[in-house]
Parts: C-alpha cells; structure tokens; sequence
C-alpha cells in the first residue's frame, strides 16, 4: 500500500513540519519521539510510521519517557474535554465509586513511588483489568517498570498514530 492510497498518510506527509509536529505531538509528548518521526517524512506506508513510531520509543532515555508520561492523565481521570483520554479510558467511565476510589489510592501510591503517572495502554481494559495492572506493577523495580512504561507507551502511539491517518483522511 503506498502513501498515495491512504490519504489521511498522504495529507501527515505533506503538511507543514510546524502541523506535523503538532499532530505527532497529540500522540506522544516526548518532543525527541515526534522529532524522530518528523526528520523521517514523508513515509511510503502505515506499517513504515508505525514501524519508525516504534523505533523512536525504543530510543526514548529515560527523560523523553518522563516527558511523553507527562502528556498523560492519571487512569480514571481523563483530562476534561480531551475525547482521546476519554475514549482511551472509557474501562472507567462505568466503573463504580468504590473502584474509583481504590484507583485514585493505587495511581497515588505508584506515582509515590516512581515519580510519575502509572501508564497502561488502557484501550481495551475494563477498570478491574487496570486496577489489577497497577496492583501487580506497583511491587516492580524502577528498571522493570521503565521498561513496562516504554511497551504501554508503544501500544499507545500505534493506536495513536493508526487513528490520525485514519482521522486525517475522513
């Protein structure tokens, strides 16, 4: 499939580096990730970004990760009037008050003690899934969970990165 039969890949290649930046920072915040993707324009495919998504968030130091984290609300509590944290975090949207609760407590104690927001690909997950993700991760060292954090964030750029050129054609 080549750039020219996906338009909204046709559209991301041609725009302006300052729009491309702007849309790859709406998938990942780390302005080293979306720096990498912008220098290796224009892409012939989607599996091509996806694949070059996926090696930038391979070299991420552990600075680009805390900046791509920080571009991230806690589970269960999407930023408001943001619809991709909302629709990313919709396992929670019905949770009850009392799993509510127990994950504000859990997101508290994780970022306690790693210093930043428990991330988790959340599309896809009911409450309880993630609730008992963060249970399970919380006991991680700092270098397992770095490494856990670069996989849920690769998971996350490549629903990001599917849907903008699948957005950018509509």
């Amino acid at each position: 499939m080549s750039s020219t039969s996906v338009p909204g890949l046709t559209r991301f290649n041609t725009s302006t580096d300052n729009e491309a930046q702007a849309l790859l920072h709406e998938v990942c915040a780390s302005s080293a990730w979306g720096s990498s993707l912008l220098a290796q324009r224009p892409f012939a495919t989607v599996e091509a970004l996806l694949a070059a998504g996926d090696a930038a968030t391979a070299e991420l130091t552990a600075e680009d990760l805390a900046e791509a984290m920080a571009g991230h609300p806690p589970i269960g509590r999407p930023k408001p009037g943001d619809p991709t944290s909302s629709r990313e975090q919709s396992g929670m949207a019905g949770a009850s008050e009392e799993l509510k609760a127990e994950m504000l407590e859990l997101n508290l104690a994780y970022q306690d003690k790693f210093g930043h927001v428990f991330l988790i690909c959340a599309t896809g997950r009911t409450g309880e899934q993630m609730r008992d993700a963060v249970r399970e991760r919380i006991d991680h060292s700092p270098e397992q969970e770095r490494e856990i954090v670069r996989a849920e964030l690769g998971k996350i750029n490549r629903i990001r990165l599917t849907r903008l050129v699948e957005e950018e054609s509509a």
